[in-house]
């Protein structure tokens, strides 16, 4: 007798075919679904630059579905991707920010609609092939947990999902390896097994954000001034769409020593220059906040350990709210790059036992919660 009804996004990889195939073996009923999100590109643009979800993507994922003997769909995103992501994608860099579109993707797409979709036609659960695992902590609610990975964990870009999606999600390749993964996908014959991992951001296959961005807004950012961190004029940058906290290259300053973007100023369309030291700080703060293993702070302070980026190892800290909606992160070392607009997410990982929550069973690598860097 058939467990339940999952719907599994299939982006024709390895590992989303992978998760439809555990699920099948495990005795759910499994139904894949490609997410179109392209907008209104003609077929050939889509072919070259489909990244996760164009139309090669599709012939991939039909073709894994035609070998499990699964039910195959293409459901049509276009109008959330582009609210959700593209639009919020240029607008937080026209406000001088440094954007994250795969959490925002996440959330709001692959989420939240594809799982009322898949609700509203029957489905007791949406799957992905994330590395990422969830489980019910001693407090009833529900957490995710970094996978068996550590080098493919996806748990920083997933932070943001909510406890109704998290109670009818699966992912059931956290609890492999990359390898493994691999390894199974070659046992079963499936064509997509050595097919390589997307590494791009989906929309944007070339890299150059600042003309993607300009195509989508309509308009050019305007020139402005570089300033050091006294406010003298020290040369003339493209536009603020072009930089962000951290960077070095293509400044094209002559200092005589490497400069970095230290700050983005859009209200005074200034980009900020400084030394290697100037990018490190040990404090930030965080916004629109989404707590996962436990419902908040409640006004206290937590020992915990946060990533701020999705490349970053992650760094003690502690965090506390000093007003609602509002966490302070204080680091016990400087970090490099602490960028506004990208995701901070909090983990239970590496505290003394006696400073752990009860409630998280004193487990380690669960994620607390996160918010956006201001």
């Amino acid at each position: 007798m058939s467990k339940a009804k999952v719907v599994v996004g299939m982006s024709g990889g390895v590992d989303s075919s992978v998760a439809a195939w555990l699920l099948k073996e495990q005795g759910y009923e499994v139904i894949g679904v490609t997410m179109q999100i392209w907008q209104d590109e003609d077929s050939g643009t889509q072919e070259e630059n489909g990244g996760c979800c164009g139309l090669s993507a599709v012939d991939d994922a039909r073709r894994v579905a035609w070998d499990l003997g699964i039910p195959y769909y293409v459901m049509n995103f276009k109008e959330e991707f582009k609210s959700q992501v593209i639009d919020y994608f240029v607008g937080e860099y026209q406000r001088g920010r440094t954007p994250n579109p795969c959490i925002a993707c996440n959330r709001y797409v692959k989420w939240e609609s594809l799982l009322k979709r898949s609700l509203d036609i029957g489905a007791d659960y949406i799957a992905t092939g994330h590395y990422a695992q969830i489980e019910q902590l001693p407090n009833g609610r529900y957490a995710l947990k970094k996978s068996v990975t550590a080098a493919k964990d996806q748990t920083y870009a997933l932070y943001n999902l909510t406890q109704h999606q998290l109670s009818h999600t699966l992912m059931p390749v956290g609890a492999y390896s990359k390898d493994q993964i691999r390894e199974i996908a070659d046992k079963i014959n499936l064509q997509v097994a050595h097919k390589p991992d997307s590494q791009e951001i989906c929309f944007i296959p070339d890299n150059d954000y600042a003309g993607f961005i300009e195509e989508n807004a309509g308009e050019k950012a305007p020139e402005g001034n570089f300033v050091d961190l006294d406010g003298q004029i020290i040369g003339r940058h493209k536009g603020i769409t072009h930089y962000t906290v951290g960077q070095r290259k293509g400044l094209n300053l002559s200092m005589g020593r490497p400069v970095f973007v230290v700050e983005i100023r859009p209200e005074t369309n200034e980009v900020v220059i400084g030394n290697g030291d100037d990018v490190y700080s040990d404090t930030l703060r965080a916004g629109h906040l989404n707590w996962m293993a436990i419902d908040g702070l409640h006004g206290g302070e937590m020992r915990v350990s946060a990533k701020i980026r999705y490349s970053h190892k992650g760094a003690m800290c502690t965090i506390r709210e000093i007003e609602d909606g509002l966490v302070e992160c204080k680091f016990d070392e400087p970090q490099r790059a602490i960028t506004p607009g990208q995701a901070v997410v909090f983990y239970t990982g590496n505290l003394p036992e006696w400073q752990r929550e009860d409630s998280l069973g004193g487990q380690d690598d669960y994620v607390v919660g996160g918010g956006t860097i201001l």
